[in-house]
């Protein structure tokens, strides 16, 4: 696609997001609080669903991973030791132009001079360091005592909890602590919709091994999580993986692989998988006098784990989920005209909605209370959705405009109108073939849930 056709796709799938409640503006009706956004009814559902399957396929169906769900605030002393109070920062220039506030790595240049993307603008000021954390009080004083901090990445709790978790646990190396949380970082320039916001959610896994496993485990890790990424229904050809120089890793990193997805504003990071050595355990044993090392019960030697991490962004990858599932085909309407269908294309495992539940008609009565039977018997092993209104030709398209993978319809053959051995089967639509096949009611719990698994 050019350009100018990845920025119209762009608009049409931020379009989509409000009008059909994946995504909102937060605080809109007050104009809006820049780079935080609101999920709504759909992209709650959405977003769910890839924390459940992330933690199913991380946590769950693994002997060597338990999870932890840390704080939000977070002692200075945690964050100090961690190097993010004195060096988490973007260096930041002002422009005197439109006096814009910009991030100086990524202006664009225009005959070798920066220049301001709002206004054009080369009047620019040196560029200084700004510190993306949040910082708030705790308690009823003001004063240098009562700071604290709104975690910017959730690894840190899971480094100064290890020991804590490796005595309860009773686990043996390797393993890994995984979790999903929230984090906050004040970003100069929140852009690309949700990709860079201000408040977000992350899925971490600090994978704890001997040194001498590091380089094996991160490639391990780095092929898992391509894996994930194609079980969720991401499309390859859209994933590449980076192999971040050393001159521009963490000086602590012996590794550092980017997972990165081809959006419609370009390609950047979806996760990253590190190995970040012992870096942060030996940086939080010397700033708390603590002891966070390991003893192997079968060499009898102490020492401090290295950790590969597999760092990944929630919202991210549900933009990512949203970009690549935006299709727009041609189908024909009830009377047969064929007409622009824009489909979501999600797998059925990330739908927001699984199946959907159409009488025929509204106002049949029998027909109303067969398919709130079969409601009934589907909610309880997945989320569905039951419409009425309008032709069943418009309601097709509106639950394929949000990626419903299956509808269900009910009609007089359900009643047995048409002959007994119709009775109590339905029409199972597919939302991307738009193909037909007739099935017994009973037997739709298990065709369904094998298809969304």
């Amino acid at each position: 696609m050019t350009g100018n056709e990845n920025a119209q796709r762009m608009e049409k799938i931020v379009s989509l997001c409000k009008r059909r409640g994946f995504i909102f503006q937060s605080s809109e009706i007050y104009g809006g609080l820049n780079g935080v956004w609101d999920y709504g009814p759909l992209g709650v559902e959405l977003k769910n669903n890839l924390k459940q399957y992330w933690w199913q396929v991380t946590v769950r169906d693994r002997d060597d991973v338990v999870g932890l769900d840390g704080a939000i605030l977070t002692h200075p002393a945690v964050l100090k030791a961690s190097g993010h109070v004195d060096t988490f920062t973007d260096p930041m220039v002002d422009c005197r132009t439109c006096k814009a506030r910009l991030r100086a790595d990524q202006l664009a240049e225009k005959n070798g001079v920066k220049q301001c993307p709002n206004c054009g603008g080369k009047d620019l000021t040196e560029a200084r360091p700004f510190n993306l954390m949040f910082q708030t009080q705790m308690g009823a004083s003001a004063d240098p005592a009562s700071i604290a901090y709104l975690r910017p990445e959730t690894a840190q709790s899971i480094f100064v909890q290890f020991k804590n978790v490796l005595d309860v646990s009773r686990k043996k190396l390797p393993f890994g602590i995984a979790q999903i949380g929230k984090a906050f970082r004040n970003e100069i320039n929140p852009r690309n919709f949700t990709f860079r916001s201000r408040e977000f959610e992350q899925m971490e896994l600090e994978y704890f091994c001997r040194p001498e496993q590091g380089m094996d485990l991160l490639a391990y890790w780095l092929k898992e999580r391509i894996k994930f990424y194609e079980e969720i229904g991401i499309s390859r050809k859209r994933l590449h993986i980076l192999d971040v120089p050393e001159k521009e890793r963490a000086f602590y990193s012996k590794g550092t692989f980017d997972i990165e997805y081809e959006f419609p504003f370009g390609r950047q990071e979806l996760e990253g998988v590190a190995y970040r050595t012992d870096y942060d355990l030996q940086q939080h044993i010397k700033a708390s006098g603590k002891t966070l090392d390991y003893f192997d019960e079968e060499t009898k030697e102490r020492f401090v784990p290295h950790v590969v991490e597999p760092s990944a962004g929630v919202d991210r990858t549900v933009l990512a989920l949203i970009c690549d599932a935006y299709d727009e085909d041609t189908a024909p309407d009830e009377k047969g005209k064929m007409e622009t269908r824009i489909v979501m294309r999600f797998h059925p495992r990330m739908a927001p909605i699984k199946c959907a539940i159409f009488p025929l008609l509204r106002n049949k009565e029998p027909l109303v209370v067969k398919a709130r039977e079969v409601q009934a018997l589907l909610r309880p092993h997945m989320n569905v959705f039951y419409d009425e209104g309008g032709a069943i030709g418009r309601r097709y398209r509106r639950q394929d405009e949000i990626g419903t993978p299956f509808g269900v319809t009910i009609d007089f053959e359900t009643l047995g109108e048409k002959g007994e051995e119709l009775r109590d089967t339905v029409t199972l639509r597919d939302r991307d073939s738009m193909k037909q096949e007739r099935v017994a009611i009973k037997d739709l719990p298990q065709i369904i849930s094998s298809k969304i698994r």
